[in-house]
Order: structure tokens, then sequence, then C-alpha cells
């Protein structure tokens, strides 16, 4: 059972007042659409996170062996995928 606690977050007026009124347009309560930004939120920033950490893997695995593909090769592999090819990415090489 997931434990939820009260959190306090200090908003200026406006966008208290930005968060009521679309409260009340969406038939929902401030505290919903606040949850939900916060959940969004931390989604996205962790996919994010994901992607740069793999990012860095990847900058640290090319710096170890030197494999790479061109732009040119990685372009005409993705011009395959668009047009429906279901074509493997090119070979790395040095």
């Amino acid at each position: 059972m997931t434990t939820v606690r009260p959190v306090a977050v200090k908003l200026d007026s406006d966008i208290r007042s930005r968060i009521q009124e679309l409260a009340k347009a969406r038939d929902r309560t401030p505290h919903y659409l606040m949850r939900e930004a916060v959940s969004q939120y931390v989604e996205r920033e962790e996919r994010r996170e994901a992607m740069r950490q793999d990012a860095l893997r990847a900058w640290a695995a090319y710096q170890e062996s030197g494999l790479h593909v061109t732009h040119d090769e990685a372009d005409a592999w993705m011009a395959e995928l668009e047009t429906g090819n279901d074509v493997g990415p090119p070979e790395c090489h040095d």
C-alpha cells in the first residue's frame, strides 16, 4: 500500500487563480490538477534523465571503442525506415 502524505507548495496568487479556473472548467479539484501536473512532470523528467544517461553511456562507449556510424549512414537508414522498409541499423565502424 502506498503511503500518501501532504506536501506544502507555495504558489503565487496568479498561478493559484489559474489552477482554480482550470479546475472549474474541467470539473476537477485544484488538488487533482496539481497531483496530475506533478505526476506528469516527474514521468517526463525521469524519461529525460534516462535518455541523458543513455547518451552518456553511448559517449563513453564511443570514446573507448571509436565505433560509430556517419551522419550520412544514419540518415540513409532512417530514410529507409520512413519509407516502411524494416531494415537493421548500419554497421558501426572505426
